[in-house]
């Protein structure tokens, strides 16, 4: 029987060939990622900073003691942030460690499924090893393994967040990113989705959570306000060592102030224009509108606020996955050239031409983002002018666009039984095209299905 499934009688479909093929490669690279490269570590250890400030808070010593002038790693989360993370040090740090190496890990993997889910993909599919590898692949999951940081539960978070947006399950959304902003804010511009949704009730908890684990917090920590008076303005000062944001690159490089401005206000700009064009024409398309704003808005905290580490970048996947949807803005080469940008792994540093390397390392990680946000105004910006010009306003996809694929049209997504699915016909002149079926049913459908 094992035999039998080595060379079956029947031939292999060139979907299960690619699928076989991916699988070991996506599990043995996890494994490795995070029972070798991950427990092994790096001189840059995110994690110690946090394990030390939670056993601090624990023994009722002082926090907030963190000297700035180094370039090794502080502790910068909240007192709500302190709460959350303390119980790590109950135990020994090395094994305290490996735990949340795992968490991560798992937590990674959870958002990578939901990721599958969320765009109507089943374990079948050929997307979900090939996603899988290139999410161990890149930069952003071995660094957050490998240094030891939140960042995966992070990802997770978001997904869960966007997915219970979808179904407009507002207050157990904000109850999950409430708890990101209480560790850290980093997708707090995600309330702008909500904001322009008119789901209000994601505010009563997104903002009520880390107000309430503060108050709990407080009395607990031994120093609570030298985070306001002492780590809030360092975190709102520029820092020119591992800062691949605009005005963190333009400190190392000693861009004059109004320069540094003038192109933080130009791409400013660009991202105002892609937000207003996606709210006004595509609001509708929740799916396509939900991920491709997360993706703008979070892009454009990394690029142009006071520091964006590439390591952020796991944040984009939902982004990323957005690429199945066939309005995606994200269907050309120049979208995946600034993607190898900030999500490689490699390293550009040259023995034989080291000022051009260090060049290309340090700013590879900006162009990346600035590129993507370019390309999201161009491919939006193009579509509005030609549906401008041919009077297809307020409907901005071209009919060509109908016909494309896209991974909604089927249970498994193109590919998972190695044939095409059937197309919808392409729409008459002049017909309005069918009002999409709410994404946050279409995913409950889903698993409906295939759970």
């Amino acid at each position: 029987m094992f035999l039998r499934q080595l060379e079956p009688r029947t031939a292999r479909t060139t979907a299960d060939v690619i699928r076989f093929a991916l699988w070991p490669l996506a599990v043995m690279t996890v494994l490795n990622r995070v029972f070798i490269k991950a427990v092994n570590g790096f001189v840059t250890d995110d994690y110690k900073p946090v394990y030390q400030a939670s056993l601090n808070f624990l023994n009722g010593r002082e926090v907030y003691t963190a000297n700035f002038e180094s370039v090794d790693p502080h502790y910068l989360y909240p007192p709500s942030g302190t709460l959350l993370i303390a119980p790590i040090a109950v135990i020994d740090y090395e094994k305290s460690r490996w735990l949340f190496i795992l968490l991560n890990a798992v937590a990674i993997l959870i958002a990578w499924y939901l990721l599958l889910k969320l765009f109507n993909y089943t374990l079948r599919s050929i997307a979900a090893p090939a996603l899988l590898l290139a999410m161990f692949l890149s930069e952003t999951v071995i660094n957050t393994l490998v240094f030891t940081n939140v960042n995966g539960c992070l990802l997770l978070a978001e997904v869960l967040f966007l997915i219970l947006l979808l179904q407009r399950r507002d207050l157990w959304a904000g109850v999950v990113l409430g708890l990101t902003i209480a560790v850290k804010p980093t997708l707090a511009p995600l309330l702008l989705i909500a904001l322009v949704r008119k789901q209000w009730n994601v505010f009563t908890t997104a903002l009520g959570v880390p107000i309430v684990l503060t108050a709990i917090a407080w009395p607990l920590s031994k120093d609570p306000e030298r985070f306001f008076s002492r780590t809030f303005p360092y975190l709102m000062e520029t820092r020119d060592y591992f800062n691949s944001a605009i005005p963190g690159n333009a400190e190392y490089y000693g861009l004059p102030p109004w320069l540094t401005w003038g192109i933080r206000l130009s791409m400013a700009v660009l991202v105002l224009i892609s937000l207003w064009i996606l709210y006004r024409y595509y609001r509708e398309d929740e799916l396509f509108f939900v991920t491709t704003a997360s993706g703008v808005l979070l892009t454009a905290e990394f690029l142009l606020a006071s520091l964006g580490q590439m390591y952020y970048s796991m944040m984009l996947f939902p982004f990323l996955m957005s690429v199945v949807l066939r309005n995606s803005v994200l269907r050309n080469w120049p979208a995946w050239l600034a993607v190898f940008g900030f999500m490689s792994y490699d390293k550009w540093l040259s023995d034989r031409w080291p000022d051009i390397g260090r060049n290309l390392e340090y700013l590879r990680i900006t162009f990346g983002w600035g590129l993507l946000l370019i390309v999201v105004f161009c491919v939006l910006g193009d579509r509005y002018l030609a549906a401008r010009r041919a009077g297809r306003l307020p409907h901005l996809d071209p009919e060509w666009m109908s016909a494309a694929p896209d991974s909604r049209d089927t249970g498994d997504g193109p590919g998972a039984t190695g044939t095409e699915p059937d197309r919808p016909e392409r729409a008459q002149a002049g017909a309005a095209p069918a009002d999409p079926a709410p994404a946050g049913a279409r995913m409950a459908e889903t698993q409906a299905v295939h759970g």
